[in-house]
């Protein structure tokens, strides 16, 4: 009988392995940044920004339940989907356009690294009295959130109530209707072509 392969006992990774890859996988970047592949040099070396937040905010809802025409030889920025202008492509749904826009090909053609900047003590100590100030000044409270969530239910309610409303006038309309029609001569109704809108049946 020719023994098995024990697959029971829990994986285990060479950590030291994995820590050679990435080591040197960075040293291709940093080579692959400054202008240098396989020893031949490319050009200037480029310098690259670090990482940084994103000063306008993402636009995924403002076509979301629209129509659409799209024909085979519209150009790429009126064609389903989600357009990338700086790396001219269209991708098909919300997520994958935030995966392409927070992803290495787009951040590099925007100049940046994948790196961030490392920030220094006082620089997080200036974060946490801004915070402090921005807070003490009439930040966010829970106050705030009942209002909000107060205003929230009215505009519920007051949708409830306008929506209860145009159905009791629209039964008002189609009553009015039902008893303008029934007074109606028969040859009249045939003649201004009501006839086809009442039912068959006697």
């Amino acid at each position: 009988m020719a023994a098995g392969v024990d697959n029971t006992a829990r994986r285990k990774w060479d950590k030291e392995e994995f820590a050679k890859r990435a080591r040197e996988r960075d040293e291709e970047e940093e080579e692959e940044e400054a202008g240098r592949y396989r020893g031949k040099p490319r050009g200037p070396p480029v310098q690259r920004k670090p990482l940084k937040n994103r000063d306008y905010e993402v636009d995924l809802t403002s076509r979301l339940g629209k129509t659409q025409v799209v024909t085979p030889v519209a150009p790429l920025s009126q064609q389903a989907g989600y357009f990338c202008s700086v790396c001219e492509c269209v991708v098909k749904d919300s997520a994958n356009y935030l995966d392409h826009i927070n992803g290495k090909k787009h951040q590099r053609a925007l100049g940046m690294s994948m790196r961030v900047e490392r920030a220094s003590l006082q620089q997080v100590q200036e974060r946490f009295e801004s915070l402090k100030r921005k807070k003490s000044e009439g930040g966010f409270t829970e106050e705030d959130f009942d209002t909000r969530i107060q205003k929230q239910r009215e505009e519920e309610e007051e949708r409830k109530r306008s929506k209860k409303e145009k159905k009791k006038e629209k039964k008002r309309e189609k009553d009015v209707r039902e008893e303008l029609g029934d007074g109606l001569d028969a040859d009249i109704a045939a003649m201004m072509g009501f006839e086809g809108f009442s039912s068959s049946k006697k």
